[in-house]
């Protein structure tokens, strides 16, 4: 199997435009996506138990890869929620699975939600990392609008090798994450 588009653009340019702007001495230092986390939390699913299995399908789907459904951690009277329940789907992406999902979101998924300008680049957690939220899984081309039966959300987690925030926004702006502010990071 040949290597993801990304990937190699990442291994062939990404790292020495960074190594070059950060003054790393090694191409070891230079941030390196790490791994990929989808989250669909499915609150509905207190009544529905189907919904778990359909919102694990559907993330399987768009990455290709089996996703798990995800159980509450304790009781919560309020919501009808007992601990251990199943009350969403999660999938974490690697390697090169991680490189082909992260070129469909940026080249086909993105460009398909309406009117859209960007992705804000307030999700940094302080560590490097980044999340941000898609409102609607109809964005991926590989969902079906038809067997769509009720249109949900996700999150989704960018893990990187860096501590810093202004180091994982030029890392992700490098491998085509589509922000508004392009030209600055605060």
């Amino acid at each position: 199997m040949a290597k993801p588009r990304l990937k190699e653009k990442y291994e062939g340019e990404i790292v020495g435009q960074l190594k070059e702007k950060f003054q790393f001495k090694s191409i070891m230092q230079v941030p390196r996506l790490q791994k990929i986390v989808i989250n669909k939390g499915i609150g509905a699913a207190v009544a529905d138990k189907k919904l778990v299995d359909t919102g694990v399908e559907e993330l399987g789907l768009i990455t290709g890869q089996k996703a798990i459904a995800t159980i509450s951690k304790k009781a919560v009277s309020n919501f009808k929620l007992r601990e251990n329940m199943p009350i969403g789907a999660k999938v974490t992406l690697r390697g090169d699975n991680m490189y082909e999902f992260l070129d469909r979101l940026t080249a086909i998924a993105m460009p398909r939600v309406r009117d859209f300008k960007g992705i804000s680049d307030k999700g940094f957690d302080g560590r490097g990392n980044y999340t941000f939220g898609v409102k609607e899984q109809i964005i991926f081309p590989e969902i079906s609008i038809e067997k769509v039966n009720k249109i949900t959300g996700m999150d989704i987690t960018f893990v990187t090798s860096t501590d810093s925030d202004e180091e994982g926004y030029e890392l992700l702006k490098a491998l085509g994450m589509p922000f508004i502010n392009a030209n600055k990071q605060g």
